[in-house]
């Protein structure tokens, strides 16, 4: 019996992220591949060309951490990744260990007290050499 997979036209899942992040960009490249080689439907929209209101933020604030629109409710930090990652089967395994009752407060910690603001910094770092360059 040959099973098909029906892709969704309808996005449950819209993901809001900083393409001139280095960082940010090569993980969602990556999150873009796998879910077009595995039939996922998701959405991507960089903050750098798209409106950020739909999220409920703007630049700035969209630029401080990932933000994901999932069946109609705004998730950001390691909520957001919880998300894509437990509609992706090979990370289904870290949505479920971050969000483990004794893990998750301190995955939310990292994220919230030292990545998101550690990339944020260098997202400021890298937008002033740009005007810099440009003045």
């Amino acid at each position: 019996m040959r099973l098909w997979r029906i892709r969704c036209v309808f996005m449950k899942t819209r993901i809001l992220y900083n393409a001139e992040c280095p960082i940010c960009n090569a993980e969602i490249c990556h999150y873009q591949r796998y879910t077009q080689r595995h039939g996922i439907a998701f959405g991507f929209d960089d903050l750098n060309s798209s409106d950020p209101a739909p999220y409920g933020v703007d630049a700035d604030a969209a630029a401080r951490r990932l933000h994901v629109l999932h069946d109609g409710a705004v998730l950001s930090g390691m909520a957001a990744f919880r998300v894509i990652w437990d509609q992706m089967p090979r990370y289904r395994w870290l949505a479920r260990i971050t969000g483990a009752p004794i893990v998750r407060p301190v995955s939310d910690a990292v994220y919230d007290y030292i990545l998101a603001p550690l990339l944020y910094a260098t997202h400021k770092r890298r937008q002033r050499r740009q005007q810099r360059r440009g003045a």
